[in-house]
């Protein structure tokens, strides 16, 4: 596989960093100049900037087949283009594909980004680019890894109300499909410590008995008594004289789940997705992504600032799960994959809107890379079959809408075969970049690890072209 498609890109991120260190010998690891790093954090005066006070991330794990969603090549000889034709719009000149005609409709509320790319063809380090700009380093310990979004908003003491900060959803079906959600990385809070982790929720939003499992007491254990016994531990605690910094997140993590658990916004109101019409229930589709994607209206409804969503661990055992369509690829996007993004995308675009939150809502969908330019082409240790396509990082889509993001666009270009970026590459960073910009994270944003030295936060740059 070619891998020089990134290497002309400005890393825009180390020039700022390099400029630090021969301004003021900076370490690497540790900003030793606090006063220059000040000086040199410039928001942004447009008014796009922090207009978004929540992110839904749909985060389509396995990796979509950009040029059988939203980047067709009718065009390119038919090893190439598939199967698919592509449909207009309600946008000129726009078009996606046909198994997407719930999104062709609300294509002006979209900004379509076709010249994503890295070069990480891994699906669990792939990832890693994805939910935080950066490449995932060699040391898989999750402390080690760079923060998620959400944990940097949790960091950075966003939200509101006893509900956390970040939220993961990583829905587990009943079947013997094998699960590798759980194995990516980049979902957690890396370097800034445990405290900033997500509440993960691997349930099954879609079933009748629908809960979660951390903010559900014990039928002995009344909320009263559950008081008592945290302050009686706080009380116990004070005496000691030998707490570290474990003890101390140990004690942030406890006072959270005490906040949720007696907190009625928690399970009996945010959880409870019965207390939705049933309509607007079945608008969203009554399946584990689409009851996930309503479960996230509904947090962040409620003030909570990310809330991220995993395709769940569907498909066929060894053949095709998630988007990680090395075979059959053509039946999965029609049957099993796109009508179901198609219907909860759709469904959360008119909700938002209809609540008057889509302005103050970034919505992101996209997945850790895209899949091969020609049917049956092997790039990774996983191959493909005669009727499916292999991972590939060098060129895919991503998606954005709301927050201040400019509807009915499309950002960069792919070349004929949507194999590498033609125009405007985006790497990761960038669009993380473009995250931050939204939710009014500013450029020279730093937080402390778990030692107490700073890092930069954001990386790179924001597409600018994308907002209003």
């Amino acid at each position: 596989m070619k891998q020089s498609c990134c290497s002309s890109f400005t890393n825009s991120s180390f020039v700022n960093r390099r400029r630090l260190l021969q301004a003021g010998g900076l370490s690497l690891f540790g900003l030793g100049l606090p006063e220059l790093l000040a000086a040199d954090v410039r928001q942004p005066l447009d008014a796009s900037f922090g207009r978004a006070k929540s992110c839904i991330l749909l985060f389509m794990w396995g990796g979509p087949a950009h040029q059988d969603t939203w980047d067709l090549k009718p065009d390119a000889p038919v090893e190439v283009r598939g199967e698919f034709k592509p449909i207009s719009t309600n946008v000129p000149g726009i078009q996606i594909c046909e198994h997407f005609p719930e999104l062709a409709t609300r294509t002006d509320q979209l900004a379509i980004v076709r010249s994503m790319t890295h070069t990480d063809v891994n699906h669990t380090s792939g990832t890693h680019y994805m939910l935080t700009g950066e490449p995932p380093p060699a040391n898989t310990d999750v402390r080690v890894q760079w923060p998620h979004v959400g944990s940097v908003l949790a960091a950075l003491d966003r939200g509101r109300g006893a509900l956390p900060p970040f939220v993961s959803m990583r829905p587990e079906l009943e079947n013997d499909v094998p699960r590798f959600v759980e194995q990516s990385q980049g979902q957690f809070a890396g370097w800034l410590g445990s405290v900033y982790d997500p509440l993960t929720i691997d349930h099954d939003p879609s079933r009748d008995d629908y809960h979660v499992a951390d903010l559900t007491l014990q039928p002995e254990v009344s909320a009263r008594r559950l008081l008592a016994r945290n302050e009686l531990r706080a009380s116990l605690n004070a005496r000691s004289s030998q707490l570290g910094a474990a003890s101390d997140t140990h004690d942030a993590n406890s006072r959270r789940a005490i906040e949720l658990l007696t907190s009625a916004a928690g399970q009996r109101g945010a959880f409870d997705l019965e207390q939705e019409p049933p309509a607007v229930r079945e608008r969203y589709g009554m399946n584990p992504h689409g009851q996930s994607v309503l479960q996230a209206r509904r947090l962040v409804e409620r003030g909570v600032p990310l809330v991220t969503i995993f395709w769940p661990s569907d498909g066929i055992k060894n053949v095709s799960v998630y988007w990680d369509t090395h075979s059959r690829n053509f039946i999965d996007l029609k049957e099993r994959l796109m009508p179901v993004a198609d219907q909860a995308f759709s469904a959360l675009l008119d909700d938002l809107s209809q609540r008057g939150m889509l302005d103050e809502t970034l919505v992101v969908w996209t997945g850790e890379f895209g899949r091969t330019p020609k049917v049956g082409q092997r790039n990774s240790d996983a191959g493909a079959g005669k009727d499916g396509r292999d991972h590939w990082p060098g060129c895919f889509t991503s998606v954005l809408a709301g927050g201040g993001v400019r509807g009915g666009t499309v950002y960069g270009k792919s070349d004929r075969h949507a194999a590498f970026p033609a125009a405007d590459p985006v790497a990761p960073r960038d669009l993380i970049a473009t995250v931050y910009h939204a939710l009014g994270v500013p450029a020279g944003q730093t937080l402390n690890d778990t030692s107490g030295r700073p890092h930069f936060v954001r990386p790179g740059n924001a597409i600018q072209d994308l907002f209003a």
